[in-house]
């Protein structure tokens, strides 16, 4: 790697890498690509969708029944982390990048009636199916905005729980993701996210590509910098586990080989409002 031209990769920033992408260009990118899995969820991609990727990240077969058919089949996380979110009837629940709301939809059930869930996501074709949905199957307690994860249109402290499922990777400002999430989340409050990490930095050149960061690989972090960047916004980690999640085409496979992209899922406590 030239030293006139990019950077080692360990020196590179993680949590902030507005200065290695065109933000407009990764957010088209992102976006076309899940628009797609909202509107043609059974077409080929890089990546699994769909209940039998659910069933194999460990989701129970008991709540996926209560989830409906159009959000399952456009589901397209990278783990399971329900069960590490604490849920309580009538727990305030916010989903960071909830695409068509497989999970708000599980978070919902167990919430119940005097509960809230907002799913929030900044691609359109995948709010509107959310809404679709949950107007369709009478899920009064669910509902979904169109919204970036790291401007959140809500007061502070208005959520109990914030849960994610492989949407922060793609997000180019996690420092300013997990500020939000902070800044949303009562004293207290509950953090449970499955996301795509690495073992070791990934080299400029791959990070400044916005395929790949559609792909959930060029906006993976070391797993150490994930989280210093969560304890940085007053997060106590409490649970870290891997999951069983695969990529599909031979060049992301060859990225999880040489930097140890990998799936896992964080569940944290909000210790304090004071970021260091």
């Amino acid at each position: 790697m030239s030293t006139t031209n990019s950077s080692a990769a360990s020196d590179l920033p993680q949590g902030d890498a507005s200065g290695l992408v065109d933000r407009d260009a990764l957010e088209q990118q992102v976006q076309d690509v899940y628009r797609g899995v909202a509107l043609d969820p059974e077409a080929t991609r890089h990546f699994e969708t769909g209940r039998d990727l659910a069933l194999r990240l460990g989701y129970p077969e008991s709540l996926l029944a209560f989830v409906p058919k159009q959000a399952l089949a456009s589901f397209a996380g990278v783990g399971y982390h329900v069960d590490l979110a604490g849920l309580q009837r009538g727990d305030r629940v916010l989903d960071l990048g909830s695409g068509s709301g497989t999970d708000a939809f599980c978070a919902a059930v167990t919430v119940g009636e005097t509960g809230r869930v907002v799913g929030v996501d900044f691609t359109d074709a995948q709010v509107a199916r959310g809404i679709a949905v949950a107007e369709a199957h009478d899920f009064t307690n669910v509902e979904f905005f169109e919204a970036g994860m790291d401007d959140l249109p809500f007061d502070d402290g208005s959520f109990d729980v914030v849960i994610s499922n492989g949407a922060i990777n793609l997000s180019p400002l996690k420092d300013r993701v997990f500020a939000e999430a902070a800044r949303v989340l009562r004293l207290g409050g509950r953090l449970a996210i499955s996301d795509i990490v690495s073992a070791t930095p990934l080299k400029e050149s791959t990070r400044r590509l916005t395929e790949l960061w559609a792909a959930c690989i060029a906006g993976a972090i070391p797993v150490s910098s994930y989280l210093e960047a969560l304890d940085s916004s007053g997060f106590l980690i409490n649970v870290t586990r891997s999951n069983a999640y695969r990529f599909l085409s031979d060049r992301a496979r060859g990225a999880c080989e040489t930097y140890g992209v990998e799936s896992t899922t964080f569940a944290a406590t909000l210790k304090s409002k004071e970021t260091r």
